[in-house]
């Protein structure tokens, strides 16, 4: 799948076909090798991410947008860079290459070596040598000599007809007009947009996103303008301006054809396939068909038997029904007679039970009055009862209240009292330390003046003393 980026520097960029959006920007790609040191404690490594983080610092205020491993030996880690503008390269260059970098842990320092990529891409030499020593090429039919470039990996929605409404699918009218800036085309061919090709194909592969990129085949009318896209082509990727101005880049692959994918003798073969194809598609179509008709007559047939079936039973339900409503209607008249003897018994037996009922009610009705007066009398003796209470309870109420009352002043009286109390005794024991620290100092200055009176006498001895005395040997020596 191409390498889709997002491209800030459009500088450089060579159009190739403005209508469409589509411009070709030079590849700027270096190597990189940094030499590694030999290993000498177990178990330690070097990380690469550390590497080119190092890498990364050495070619700031520039950056890399792509940077990924090549090779990965114990003497030495390859690196593969690509840069957003190619007058950039060789400045890049110098700063890279013989410089040192050290990485955490190792004493001795990495040098690094950098080179610019070498692009792969077939040359002129390249195609002329392999169609002159081809022996199953001709050069005089077309498709058999140099003259047909074979794409990879282009996006689709680049190449999209936008007239057409489907912004997904590339459009083989869009492609010819992007190749005719190199010459005239003689035909185009993109094989995702034929499904017999798909089912033709020998190679059958599967990659995620498949339908984002396509492969296509253009075969030039001229030898020069096959010379003219391949060396546009080369060493370039393909550019993308959208309307917002922003713009966008992919890695696309080029190369000369050599399948002979659009020779005669290849269009003549896919086209007998596709034929076969179709022919064979429609063989299972009228296959299909026939079977689906088929199954649609069975289904009928079916259908027609369950409605007989099914009249039949409808038939059979009604008689049964029929003879279901006599017994029916029998039943019902000699239920209706004895229902009516049954309604005159019952009348009898309701008139007797309503007058039992009514004397009944008169006689509940005259105890419910006196249950009535019972409970009245019962509620009101209930009342002054629990009026009793609340008086009651609400003296307690008063009585326990003004208890709390008193308690409360007699402990905030306890609390002055104790609050009181504790600052006397702070106040004393703030009294009793400046007493004491005063006697402390009567006492040093008293030791103080008793030093300096001692001194004072021992100064004035001393004085006496070297006064008055002198020295024998001196007297000796004087007489």
């Amino acid at each position: 799948m191409a390498q889709i980026g997002v491209c800030s520097d459009v500088s450089e960029a060579v159009e190739l076909f403005e209508p469409q959006g589509l411009f070709l920007k030079p590849v700027a790609k270096l190597n990189i090798s940094v030499q590694l040191p030999q290993l000498k404690t177990p178990g330690n490594s070097i990380s690469n991410w550390e590497v080119m983080e190092k890498l990364k610092r050495l070619i700031k205020p520039d950056q890399f947008i792509i940077l990924k491993v090549a090779k990965s030996t114990l003497e030495f880690i390859r690196f593969e860079g690509e840069i957003e503008n190619r007058s950039k390269l060789k400045v890049l260059i110098s700063r890279l290459d013989g410089q040192t970098i050290k990485l955490s842990g190792f004493p001795d320092s990495l040098k690094v070596r950098a080179a610019e990529a070498k692009v792969s891409f077939p040359t002129r030499h390249t195609w002329d040598s392999y169609f002159r020593d081809a022996k199953h090429m001709n050069e005089m039919k077309p498709g058999e000599r140099p003259d047909t470039v074979h794409f990879k990996d282009l996006p689709s929605r680049w190449f999209a007809n936008r007239k057409d409404g489907d912004d997904n699918k590339p459009s083989e009218f869009i492609l010819k007009k992007v190749c005719e800036t190199f010459g005239e085309v003689r035909r185009v061919h993109i094989p995702m947009l034929d499904p017999y090709t798909r089912e033709t194909s020998s190679i059958q592969t599967f990659s995620f996103g498949r339908d984002l990129t396509f492969e296509a085949f253009v075969q030039y009318q001229e030898y020069i303008g096959f010379v003219k896209a391949m060396t546009a082509m080369r060493g370039m990727k393909l550019m993308y301006k959208g309307e917002d101005g922003k713009a966008l880049t992919a890695n696309i692959k080029v190369d000369f054809d050599k399948t002979k994918h659009l020779a005669d003798k290849a269009i003549r073969k896919r086209e007998e396939e596709r034929q076969k194809l179709i022919q064979l598609e429609q063989e299972r179509e009228d296959r299909v068909r026939k079977e689906r008709e088929a199954e649609e007559q069975r289904r009928e047939d079916e259908r027609r038997q369950k409605e007989e079936e099914e009249r039949e039973r409808e038939w059979r339900r009604e008689e049964k029904l029929r003879k279901r409503e006599e017994r029916r209607k029998e039943r019902e008249y000699k239920r209706r007679v004895r229902r009516q003897e049954r309604q005159q018994e019952k009348e009898e037996e309701e008139m007797q039970r309503k007058i039992l009922l009514e004397e009944r009610r008169i006689l509940i009705a005259h105890r419910k009055l006196e249950t009535i007066r019972l409970l009245s009398e019962l509620f009101n003796r209930i009342k002054v009862i629990k009026q009793e209470e609340e008086v009651k309870q609400q003296e307690r109420a008063v009585e326990e209240e003004r208890c709390r009352q008193v308690e409360l002043r007699r402990r905030e009286a306890l609390e002055v009292e104790r609050q009181r109390l504790e600052a006397e005794h702070k106040k004393k024991a703030r009294l009793e330390q400046q007493e004491r620290e005063l006697r402390q100092k009567i006492l040093q200055n008293i030791k103080v003046m008793r030093e300096q009176k001692a001194e004072k006498q021992r100064e004035e001895l001393r004085k006496k003393i070297s006064g008055t005395t002198r020295l024998k040997s001196a007297v000796i020596i004087k007489r």
